[in-house]
């Protein structure tokens, strides 16, 4: 193998590493940046990951908008705004017990 291509490709392994840890690096420190689950705003076919009561497990799969099962990810403490509601929000009311 060539050995230039080898010393290439380590060298742009390495160079993208330190990129994704300089970017997750800022979202841990910058608290404004960080995200929340919101359940119910997302439309179908939009949702981030699994839904909550583990019908599906995937992003994208959500079968109708504003499912109260799918979620988006948000800046945290936005949900509310967007008239959303947090997890133990959604189990409470599965639950039976008033939000």
């Amino acid at each position: 193998m060539n050995h230039r291509l080898v010393v290439s490709s380590a060298l742009a392994s390495v160079l993208a590493l330190g990129l994704i840890g300089q970017a997750a690096a800022q979202m841990v420190a910058d608290p404004g940046k960080s995200k929340e689950k919101c359940y119910g705003i997302a439309k179908a076919g939009q949702n981030d990951c699994a839904n909550q009561s583990g019908t599906h497990s995937c992003a994208g799969l959500s079968k109708a908008d504003m499912s109260l099962d799918d979620w988006k990810y948000v800046a945290a403490g936005t949900c509310g705004a967007m008239k959303g509601k947090t997890a133990a929000e959604v189990k409470a009311m599965k639950d039976g017990k008033k939000s």
